[in-house]
């Protein structure tokens, strides 16, 4: 029996969101029904919301989740009602041309419920990233269900599912830090201090924190980093070279988005050096580089979609650090909210007064 319950939605673009009565079906085959318990608020459900993403509004926003998989379809196998998951925006199909030749976390055909949920008159939701966890339930791909440790709390589980993961994989799967590395992060929310994080415990010598808020350069040095500069205060590139013995970072972080951080990030590098930008920019965006430079500085210039993780692979292996006391997830969680506020947590994001808010259900 379909299930009504309360989300979030987006209905038009750049408005204010409402919570709304919305039907989730029964899980069709392939599919699994999850309550939901925490969901963390990211940039790219506001990005969803001004219509930074696409206009198929309205959207169910919310994908950030960790929950109890409540009930799963025909043929799911490996899953079962009760399990506690974290939920993925990446399930591998293993039949695209990425899956076939064993990249997985590139695969071009990730797996999504087919069902759509919808409002109570019957228009369909586009869920944010095939999740849609701002509700008390949602309907998920079974393949999008990762199962954790259930003793990891969902408000700081559930991270792991979007910008933990995403800012972490970034410098630890993209960018491939190593022990000894000097590693900068230019932006310090979620994603980039998790990518602190990441360079922290591979053992970088050098993790340069970079942003224009001091509470958030304060925030950086309890995710691990050695050293932070003010951009408002101090050109970035002539710092980071600064404390890089005069050289760049053997890897800069991008974790803004933007031209002039992207810019600042691909100068900030030793001669070839790797910036990987894991900041979700807005379409309009446009980059100029001078190609004598790009070609001349050598190095890589890569983008991190979700950090290139595979969540069977690293979803528990990021609880199990959490775990141990070596990835303070708890420490991302600035606040504990209802789903009434998200509009709200939406307005303190944008303002830089939080790490993330949570939603718990």
């Amino acid at each position: 029996m379909s299930r009504r319950v309360r989300g979030v939605v987006a209905r038009s673009k750049g408005a204010p969101v409402s919570v709304e009565t919305i039907v989730v079906p029964d899980p069709g085959p392939g599919e699994a029904r999850v309550t939901v318990q925490a969901c963390g608020v990211c940039h790219t459900d506001l990005h969803y919301r001004e219509g930074g993403i696409n206009d198929d509004f309205p959207f169910l926003l919310g994908h950030e989740a960790a929950g109890v998989v409540e009930s799963v379809g025909e043929g799911v196998s490996g899953l079962a009602p009760g399990d506690y998951v974290v939920i993925a925006w990446r399930a591998p199909c293993g039949e695209c041309r990425a899956c076939l030749r064993g990249r997985p976390w590139y695969c071009f055909a990730s797996l999504n419920a087919r069902q759509p949920m919808t409002l109570e008159d019957g228009t369909p939701l586009s869920p944010a990233l095939g999740i849609g966890a701002f509700a008390e339930m949602t309907l998920v791909a079974a393949g999008q269900c990762v199962k954790v440790d259930p003793a990891a709390r969902p408000e700081a589980a559930g991270l792991i599912g979007c910008g933990v993961m995403a800012g972490f994989g970034a410098a630890a799967n993209t960018g491939n830090v190593q022990r000894g590395d000097s590693v900068a992060v230019i932006g310090c929310g979620g994603v980039g201090n998790a990518a602190i994080a990441a360079a922290h415990l591979a053992g970088a010598r050098k993790v340069i924190a970079v942003d224009v808020d001091d509470r958030k350069l304060e925030w950086a040095k309890g995710f691990g980093a050695t050293d932070t500069v003010n951009a408002r205060e101090t050109d970035p590139v002539e710092a980071i070279r600064a404390l890089t013995e005069g050289n760049g970072a053997d890897l800069v972080v991008e974790a803004v988005g933007r031209p002039e951080t992207y810019e600042q990030a691909f100068y900030a590098r030793d001669l070839a050096g790797t910036l990987v930008l894991v900041g979700v920019p807005t379409p309009e965006l446009r980059i100029e580089l001078p190609m004598i430079e790009v070609f001349g500085r050598g190095g890589a210039l890569k983008s991190s979609w979700y950090g290139d993780c595979l969540p069977t692979r690293d979803f528990p292996m990021l609880v199990d650090l959490y775990l141990r006391g070596r990835l303070p997830l708890d420490e991302f969680v600035s606040e504990t909210i209802a789903l009434d506020d998200v509009e709200s947590a939406f307005t303190k994001m944008h303002h830089g007064d939080v790490l993330r808010s949570v939603v718990v259900l």
